[in-house]
């Protein structure tokens, strides 16, 4: 295709920063389709934000625990898909993780703070998907007991990112990264004079004086890579910083990995297995790969050369193939 146009759009959503590039023949066309996907992304938060006192996921927290609360059908089959990632992963990936984000103060915009050993069992109690009853006849979400809250966030941007670029497809592109934060990335077709989007999996935040390592580089084409790490919103007390991913089976934060990384067809999946591969380690690798054949992912911990994956990845610098 002789100079194909390049658009380029972001739009904040979800709390970060959604950018995507496309690529085609007709600039005005492309920018149309690529407005109409990010408008949906804000559609979607809407439904599915947390924080959004007339959202249907903030209607159900607020409402379920005393009566069965009817959602919208793509609430609904998302809640689903969601029950089914929980229970395909042992409950690792687990999206009733609020109260125990908010007994550590990683809830929002709040300060962490390392609660009490009560303050922990207390919140456990009201997490895990055993709590929620899925009604698919009548379409209705109910809590087993009051304190229970749902919280997509570990698979909501995924999530959005999918309907985005089924969006894009419906319109004719056949070129397009979309990525929210950098931890949820769709790459669509493949780029101009290219045979796939490259994209580099980086390590931790640099210090003064160093550059941010690059821990892999991975081709991507009609597929998701999903990004889980620790840093972000994470808190220092005394001489320990705690991470903001909680592993629902001890009520602490995750500390196998500091980072994991999935790529499959599915962005939603991706946010979700990516999340539950920090918590489980390079010990759920093997169950991953049973789970999704196919799958590529990575898992890095602490050590320099603590980095093991299946699946072909690129490495780069002195990272170790686990």
């Amino acid at each position: 295709m002789p100079n194909p146009a390049h658009v380029l759009l972001a739009r904040e959503a979800m709390h970060t920063r959604f950018e995507l590039v496309l690529h085609g023949s007709d600039p005005v066309r492309l920018r149309a389709a690529g407005e109409e996907a990010l408008d949906e992304i804000e559609r979607i938060e809407a439904r599915l934000s947390l924080f959004r006192p007339t959202s249907e996921i903030a209607h159900v927290n607020a409402h379920a625990a005393r009566a069965a609360v009817r959602v919208s059908p793509p609430t609904f089959a998302l809640l689903q898909q969601a029950a089914q990632l929980h229970d395909a992963t042992g409950g690792a990936f687990d999206p009733t993780l609020a109260p125990l984000l908010h007994c550590w103060g990683l809830l929002g915009r709040t300060e962490g703070r390392v609660p009490t050993e009560m303050e922990i069992a207390e919140a456990r109690a009201c997490c895990g998907m055993q709590l929620v009853e899925l009604d698919e006849s009548e379409r209705t979400i109910r809590f087993a007991r009051a304190g229970v809250m749902l919280d997509l966030g570990a698979i909501g941007k995924g999530h959005a990112v999918d309907e985005a670029i089924a969006l894009l497809r419906e319109t004719g592109v056949t070129s397009a990264l979309l990525h929210a934060g950098t931890s949820s990335i769709f790459a669509l077709g493949v780029p101009p004079d290219a045979e796939a989007w490259r994209i580099a999996v980086e390590g931790p935040p640099a210090t003064a004086g160093q550059a941010r390592a690059t821990l892999a580089t991975v081709a991507l084409r009609d597929e998701s890579l999903g990004i889980s790490a620790v840093w972000g919103k994470s808190f220092t007390t005394g001489h320990q910083t705690y991470g903001h991913v909680l592993d629902p089976r001890t009520g602490r934060p995750a500390q196998p990995a500091v980072l994991a990384a999935v790529i499959l067809p599915s962005a939603t999946e991706t946010d979700a297995l990516s999340t539950a591969l920090l918590t489980l380690g390079a010990e759920g690798l093997p169950m991953l790969e049973q789970l999704r054949p196919g799958l590529r992912a990575l898992v890095a911990s602490g050590r320099p050369d603590g980095i093991a994956s299946v699946g072909p990845f690129n490495w780069v610098g002195s990272a170790a193939r686990g």
